[in-house]
């Protein structure tokens, strides 16, 4: 991957975290209760990890193929997930929105935390 794609995911990782960590602050009323929502369930009511992956996707305009390959060229050194067959590009997309949804997580959380440690007691 080249450099400027590097940078441009990594801006992306940055705006859809920042975005993800505000949305639950404010649904949760805090940084503790989001923390706890997002670990017990990233998927639960209220937290919606998936569909907010699918919104990111959507609005950067990476909901077709080249935006796919983007995505996992990225992320060519996670660890994959299984998916279910299906064309190329449905699979291409249900593998690059489940591997950017478990780098949010990741982050989000990492967000989360860094949060609850400057608030004050």
């Amino acid at each position: 991957m080249e450099l400027y794609q590097q940078q441009q995911f990594g801006f992306l990782l940055q705006t859809a975290t920042e975005r993800f960590v505000a949305r639950l602050e404010e649904r949760f009323r805090g940084v503790e209760q989001a923390l706890d929502q997002i670990n017990t369930d990233p998927n639960a009511e209220g937290v919606w990890l998936n569909e907010f992956t699918d919104a990111v996707f959507e609005d950067f305009l990476l909901n077709n193929t080249g935006g796919y390959c983007f995505v996992l060229q990225a992320l060519a050194r996670q660890k994959t997930c299984e998916v279910a067959a299906g064309t190329v590009e449905s699979t291409l997309g249900k593998l690059a929105k489940q591997l950017f949804a478990d780098l949010l997580l990741q982050k989000t959380i990492e967000s989360l935390e860094q949060h609850s440690g400057y608030q004050s007691v």
